[in-house]
């Protein structure tokens, strides 16, 4: 009698290796080295940026007998200069002068540019692309070169000598800051605007409910450009204006020289800090809006 033995079962198979996951070490190596070069490059340029400020402020804290000097320090910080620089010449008169323009211009340059780039996005004629084109090509022309005929039109109408021409110059907005509005309307969808005009509102309702608050960080964008190009506008104040009501940029041009005629470097330098104090105080306000509203205004 044969006996049957059972078979024994086959031995499992052996997993297979999982496949290595590729070596990450030299690309990111890499990438970290061009963040290195990137960042490297970015603080060289940052540093000679702010080469001249720092030579400024070393500047504004110099004795005046040491303004000649070969010293990168001054022996002593003289911080009279800051003091004197505001005595030397009506130095509050000229800022509340400069203050009072700039923020007028800025305000009627964010309102009409807007208007005007609304005026563009979504509105329809005929010729509009022209004449946005003609828009465009005027920020090409130098100032210098309207220059004369601007004084002569203001002084055919009796406005020299007064601020008129700074509200008619806001009134009238400004290029630069009507492609930023035209160029962040257009994204709007066309349902938003549809929806409100079918429950009743009309064009300028539309602008100034749905339009405008949603373009807040554009506004202040449009609104630290034209304050910064008013306040450092030295030109047209220079032109237009007479002693009594003229700005700080005049001002401090041109006031500080002593009974001689020869100018003061120190106290300069000293009235040049105080007068860049407002424009770093508005910038550093509205840095965070200032950014976004150039990136949302991206060109399409």
């Amino acid at each position: 009698m044969t006996t049957t033995v059972p078979a024994t079962p086959a031995a499992p198979a052996a997993p297979e290796p999982a496949p290595t996951a590729p070596a990450r070490r030299p690309r990111n190596r890499n990438r970290n080295r061009k963040q290195m070069l990137v960042f490297t490059v970015l603080l060289v340029v940052s540093v000679l940026m702010a080469l001249p400020f720092v030579e400024l402020m070393i500047s504004s804290l110099r004795p005046a007998n040491e303004m000649s000097s070969d010293t990168w320090l001054p022996s002593v910080l003289d911080w009279h200069n800051y003091a004197n620089a505001v005595k030397t010449i009506p130095f509050w008169r000229f800022g509340r002068n400069s203050l009072i323009l700039a923020v007028v211009n800025a305000l009627l340059t964010t309102i009409s540019s807007a208007l005007v780039g609304y005026g563009f996005a979504r509105l329809r004629a005929p010729g509009k692309s022209l004449l946005f084109g003609l828009l465009i090509s005027t920020m090409m022309v130098p100032q210098i070169v309207t220059l004369i005929p601007t004084y002569l039109m203001f002084a055919q109408v009796g406005m020299v000598g007064t601020y008129w021409p700074w509200v008619l110059w806001g009134s009238a907005g400004a290029p630069y800051a009507i492609f930023l509005y035209r160029q962040f309307f257009s994204s709007f969808p066309k349902e938003l605007e549809e929806a409100a005009v079918i429950d009743g509102a009309g064009r300028i309702r539309v602008f100034f409910q749905i339009f405008l608050p949603l373009s807040r960080p554009l506004m202040v964008t449009a609104f630290v450009l034209a304050f910064n190009a008013v306040w450092g506008d030295f030109i047209a104040p220079n032109l237009l204006l007479d002693q009594s009501n003229t700005t700080l940029a005049v001002g401090v041009g041109q006031g500080y020289v002593n009974d001689r005629g020869f100018p003061m470097p120190n106290l300069l330098a000293g009235g040049a800090v105080l007068y860049l104090v407002p424009v770093i105080l508005l910038f550093l306000a509205a840095q965070r809006s200032y950014v976004r509203g150039f990136v949302n205004s991206g060109l399409k």
